[in-house]
């Protein structure tokens, strides 16, 4: 699957594989030319000959350092353009990914596949241009020409190369297993890494340092010890293969000096045979190489073929509706929905209906299902049974980007993104006006901060909002939910790090900005939702009573127990 993203580069493959050809025929031309020389000038004592065949061999030689360079920089270019469309389809692909596909794959697994596995592929397809094409031709074609040169000395090539096939087989089916494993340990160690930067206020604050340092250490010492185990193994392959060779060319050496005192070998004949025998035994230390190298590769490219191969759950209907006006009209039409693999519904069988100019507060405990609500009105997921209509159309109906193009949510953990305040609020309404960026501030509370700041409104905001307090990010996020002027909005338990006085003024600058919208607000706090149009209480899953406060004080006992565990007998009245 993942090799389609090679097919924009077919004419340099072809390219890099001709200029290989020609070099791998140089390779195996300079002995024959070397042998050509030695004998020649011996024979005659003539330096014109040697000078003759040494422009020739020059030539030759200058011809495949230029195919050896040109055919790198192709093969450079193929395999970066690889890795950069891969990388490309992998992280368009992961996009389209609904909430199920992330929590089942891992957020550190997806981004090593992103990284360390494409990068595992591309140097392969590197190397399958330069090394593995390359490998196996200059091994056959030294045999054939070693065979050419003498056979008698082919007898006792044939004697040695048993020894390195052994030397080179015991070694990869040693070190390949651990080859394969260290992708795992790679996952692992990325997850400890991302866990702790992500996690460092709490464990800080817990004083985990010292325990985070040996869970990092442990995982770090695993990655390290099977890295050193397969090295190891590798690294005996060039000496223990050098040393075959070396004994094989001296064996050469010896059964050649009888024969060429009697005159039945000249001597460029051993020179060239010798340079045939490193060219076979070199051949096969890189086919090692591959072998150590291929299943490193297979791994990442299975792992990212499994990526490929995870369809979303949540996917655009095949002729989606495009309405041609939307006012904002909201029914849950006995919905239920579960999570993946979960045993029980997380909602089941709800009900009811939001209309524009209205405020639909939900509260209830903790595991309610109260986020999965919105969640299914932004088709994170999609329900199990029943439906959701919008304007009476089924918003399964709709494309995504169509749905929350008239949907502004504001999350229960608040993301704020690098760059300036400027930047973070355009990422709601991306031709957002200054002035539309101000009011949206100003309803959302946030302009006294903001412009308390030394730049303002281009004042830097660091990753994650690091430099901000918990309020003034939740503010800001609000504000990147107000400019964009939706049919919908969506709040998902936003307000709890607010102070009363700020949650006060909030809202009702709130309810003078969404008077013609649908209004879906989550929270825990009783005095952030009494003043909703119509509260909805959920419990396990289901709605267990609905209307305005002072109803639901007299009618539902889950909504007292929460009203008289937060407020005063003199608030409450």
């Amino acid at each position: 699957m993942i090799f389609k993203y090679l097919k924009p580069f077919r004419f340099f493959i072809l390219l890099t594989l001709t200029l290989l050809f020609v070099q791998v025929v140089t390779d195996l031309l300079l002995p024959a030319f070397m042998a050509r020389i030695v004998n020649q000038g011996i024979a005659l004592h003539d330096t014109s000959v040697i000078f003759r065949y040494g422009l020739r061999m020059l030539g030759v030689a200058l011809g495949g350092i230029a195919c050896s360079v040109i055919g790198g920089f192709f093969a450079s270019r193929t395999a970066t353009g690889f890795g950069r469309e891969l990388r490309s389809g992998l992280f368009t692909h992961i996009s389209h990914f609904a909430l199920e596909e992330f929590n089942r794959l891992g957020t550190s697994s997806l981004i090593t596949r992103t990284t360390n596995d494409v990068q595992q592929v591309q140097f392969t397809v590197f190397m399958a241009q330069r090394v593995m094409m390359r490998s196996p031709l200059i091994f056959v074609g030294a045999i054939v020409m070693a065979v050419h040169t003498d056979r008698h000395l082919s007898l006792m090539l044939l004697a040695f190369l048993p020894i390195v096939v052994f030397l080179v087989f015991f070694i990869s089916k040693r070190s390949l297993p651990l080859f394969r494993s260290m992708q795992k340990k790679i996952d692992a160690l990325n997850l400890v890494l991302r866990e702790h930067l992500s996690g460092i206020r709490i464990i800080r604050a817990f004083s985990r340092v010292g325990y985070e340092k040996r869970r990092f250490a442990a995982a770090n010492r695993q990655l390290m010890e099977h890295a050193l185990r397969a090295n190891r193994l590798l690294a005996l392959l060039g000496p223990g293969t050098m040393l075959i060779m070396n004994v094989l060319i001296i064996v050469i050496i010896w059964a050649s000096s009888s024969r060429i005192d009697a005159g039945t070998l000249q001597i460029g004949d051993m020179m060239a045979f010798i340079q045939y025998a490193m060219q076979i035994f070199m051949s096969l230390m890189m086919m090692t190489m591959i072998f150590v190298l291929l299943p490193r590769a297979m791994a990442s490219s299975e792992r990212i073929n499994a990526v490929f191969a995870q369809q979303p759950t949540v996917s655009d209907p095949d002729h989606p509706v495009t309405p041609t006006q939307i006012t904002g009209n909201l029914t849950f039409d006995d919905v239920t929905f579960r999570y993946q693999q979960a045993e029980n519904p997380s909602l089941q069988h709800i009900s009811f209906r939001a209309c524009p100019g209205e405020t639909i507060a939900v509260i209830g405990g903790t595991g309610a299902g109260k986020s999965a609500l919105l969640d299914l009105i932004l088709r994170y997921y999609d329900v199990e049974r029943g439906a959701i209509l919008l304007d009476g159309q089924n918003i399964r109906q709709f494309s995504q980007e169509t749905l929350r193009a008239h949907i502004a949510y504001v999350p229960q953990h608040t993301v704020l993104f690098s760059g300036t305040i400027y930047d973070n609020i355009r990422k709601g309404k991306q031709d957002a006006t200054d002035e539309e960026v101000r009011h949206a501030c100003a309803i959302a509370q946030a302009s006294e901060f903001i412009e308390q700041m030394p730049d303002g409104y281009d004042s830097e905001i660091a990753q994650g909002g690091k430099n901000l307090s918990g309020g003034e990010k939740q503010r800001l996020s609000i504000a990147r939910a107000l400019v964009r002027k939706p049919k919908i909005y969506l709040f998902d338990d936003c307000f709890s790090a607010l102070d009363y006085h700020t949650d006060a003024r909030l809202r009702m600058a709130l309810k003078e900005e969404t008077i013609t919208s649908t209004v879906l607000v989550v929270a825990q706090r009783v005095s952030s939702i009494m003043h909703a149009d119509r509260i909805l209480v959920m419990d396990q899953g289901r709605i267990t009573g609905i209307g305005t406060h002072d109803q639901l004080l007299q009618t539902n006992d889950i909504y007292k127990e929460i009203v008289h565990s937060q407020l005063t007998e003199d608030e409450i009245a």
